[in-house]
């Protein structure tokens, strides 16, 4: 027996009560995948305490390490979901150290406990709310990437231009910036290429906010200087999809550019063929990497029209954006490619190759940045977007030794 209020109740009154409510809780709580970016595999929710999922390849291939799903009907219940099959995730080392993040609104995003042991990847958690959405990064919508496009024409300043089609028929648009005259430098920004680096994007959010302010000293000299060619999603069919790495047909856009297909790989068809219209002088690349937690770059000192004044314009780019932002350093990255060596069908190697211009690939870490960690958010989309504003003093420091020569 035992008191409840001024009652005594039997024991074996309660438990049948307290199993009848667990059962509810069972019954109720549900994953969801049926959204933008949405990508998991569920295969047991009886038990909040023993949820079993996987990662799911992305739609055409067999890459896969993104995640994003909703869970409901879970609040105030400890949680613990495992990813059975993260051991054969595109890159099993990025589990080192990582955590996942979690949001009740799909607008403020924050890290929750997450561990990789014996091939599985385990997030532990709490919600306080019936609906929460977890990731494996900080989510940008199709409806994110609209907004942004019309925000950017709005100014004013931007012009949008329809390249082409995607494999399933999205608009694959390029944002021009600038005076578009003859004497302008041209600088190519691409982002997303690979649909799961959401960071990419808002990098070129934060960018684009920043070249687009009438009153930013920095963008209006750049702008008297250079005109800026961006296109903030490569990939829109995976990012739609829920890849990690791949657009619709199973392409890899970042191994298509030695000899794109305009049927396999149109979004970078499209995109090549109008570099070539305009022509390169600085071009970023715009990415995520999974294992490594720092900031950094990539050139291409290993293809065959690499010289010394792309070496010199490389150094005076990094040491303009080592004083621009502490979130970047030049210690930790990729190991160089040996001379001849550099694998052309690749984004940054093909462009500054072909028009031999500053060429880099910027890579973003899924986990924290070990240069300034933040236990609570790790890296972000804030964090991204403050990148990309600033980007333009690198931008500025390369535009005016080319100028000056």
């Amino acid at each position: 027996m035992c008191k409840v209020g001024h009652y005594t109740v039997a024991i074996s009154t309660i438990i049948p009560a307290l199993t009848l409510a667990t059962e509810k809780l069972e019954s109720s709580m549900k994953i969801s995948t049926c959204f933008d970016g949405g990508s998991v595999t569920v295969h047991d929710i009886g038990n909040p305490a023993a949820i079993r999922l996987s990662l799911r390849p992305d739609n055409a291939s067999e890459f896969k390490q993104w995640f994003y799903f909703r869970l409901q009907g879970a609040a105030y219940t400890p949680c613990t979901m495992h990813f059975d099959n993260a051991a054969e995730a595109a890159y099993p080392l990025g589990w080192d150290g990582y955590q996942a993040v979690a949001s009740y609104d799909r607008q403020n995003w924050f890290r929750v406990p997450t561990r990789y042991e014996n091939g599985e990847l385990v997030i532990q958690h709490t919600p306080l709310a019936n609906s929460i959405y977890y990731a494996y990064f900080e989510p940008y919508s199709s409806e994110q990437h609209l907004n942004l496009l019309g925000e950017a024409q709005g100014s004013g300043l931007c012009q949008i231009e329809d390249l082409g089609g995607t494999v399933q028929g999205r608009d694959i648009n390029l944002l021009t910036i600038g005076h578009q005259v003859e004497s302008d430098l041209k600088i190519w920004v691409i982002a997303r290429q690979h649909p799961g680096e959401t960071m990419a994007e808002w990098f070129v959010e934060g960018l684009l906010s920043r070249l687009l302010d009438h009153q930013d000293p920095t963008a209006r000299a750049l702008l008297d200087k250079a005109t800026f060619y961006i296109v903030p999603n490569m990939n829109p069919d995976g990012s739609a999809l829920g890849n990690l790495r791949t657009n619709a047909a199973g392409a890899n856009l970042n191994r298509e550019w030695l000899n794109p297909d305009k049927e396999r790989s149109p979004e970078v068809y499209y995109v090549r063929e109008k570099m070539h219209q305009t022509g390169v002088d600085i071009f970023l690349d715009v990415h995520g990497d999974e294992a490594i937690p720092y900031v950094f770059v990539a050139g291409s000192e290993g293809v065959p029209n690499y010289n010394e004044e792309t070496a010199k314009l490389e150094e005076l780019f990094k040491t303009a954006f080592l004083a621009a932002s502490p979130d970047f350093q030049d210690t930790h990255g990729y190991p160089k490619s040996e001379p001849l060596q550099a694998d052309l069908s690749m984004a940054g190697n093909y462009v500054g190759n072909a028009f031999r211009c500053l060429s880099y690939t910027l890579e973003m870490p899924f986990k924290d940045n070990d240069n300034l960690p933040d236990d609570d958010f790790g890296w972000n989309g804030q964090r991204s977007l403050r990148l990309g504003e600033s980007i333009l003093n690198p931008l500025l420091a390369v535009c005016r030794k080319l100028h000056s020569d």
